[in-house]
């Protein structure tokens, strides 16, 4: 069965992004960078909604560094707003519910699938027990003044059993865990 890789980019402090910082928060460096441009789950199809969509591919429009291996990749857009034709090569729109449509792709397909960014995307993917791994690479800065999207909020209680880690560039850290939602605490 296809795996699902929920995968998130946060500050310290939990935030998916910031007013007025650079993406990555301006400290991707030259082994992170590497790593994303050779990381193993360039074949998986990638999953987002249409906040993350319209960021990214305003990204890999203006040659942000680490981008170039997304535009390549097959990607799922699940939304209700956005229309076709969407911009972004290898992309397909889906306006139909995400849980039943991920739920379908892991039990007829044969592609793994991992998350970009999506927020709520995530949140109901995890609360309906479909996350296979979690990722998360925390950059080394707290963004408590400007901090924007606070990735866990309104999630369940989550235990994480860590199954790997790695430091780039001597400050930032991935940390790969499988998640089990705790009963009781939705």
């Amino acid at each position: 069965m296809p795996e699902l890789l929920v995968d998130f980019i946060t500050s310290l402090d939990g935030y998916a992004a910031a007013e007025g910082w650079p993406g990555w928060w301006g400290l991707q460096g030259p082994e992170y960078l590497a790593w994303l441009g050779a990381q193993p789950e360039a074949d998986y199809v990638v999953l987002m909604g249409a906040t993350t969509y319209r960021v990214m591919s305003g990204f890999s429009a203006e040659g942000e560094p680490g981008t170039e291996a997304l535009a390549e990749m097959s990607k799922v857009v699940f939304s209700s707003t956005l229309n076709e034709p969407l911009s972004w090569p290898n992309t397909q729109l889906v306006s139909e519910d995400a849980v039943e449509t991920v739920r379908e792709m892991k039990t007829t397909g044969s592609k793994s699938m991992r998350t970009i960014g999506s927020l709520a995307l995530c949140r109901s993917l995890l609360e309906a027990g479909l996350v296979d791994r979690f990722r998360v690479v925390v950059f080394p800065v707290i963004t408590g003044n400007t901090g924007r999207e606070r990735i866990y909020d309104g999630y369940p209680d989550v235990a994480l059993d860590m199954i790997g880690s790695k430091t780039f560039d001597g400050r930032i850290q991935l940390l790969e865990y499988v998640p089990t939602i705790l009963a009781g605490h939705r």
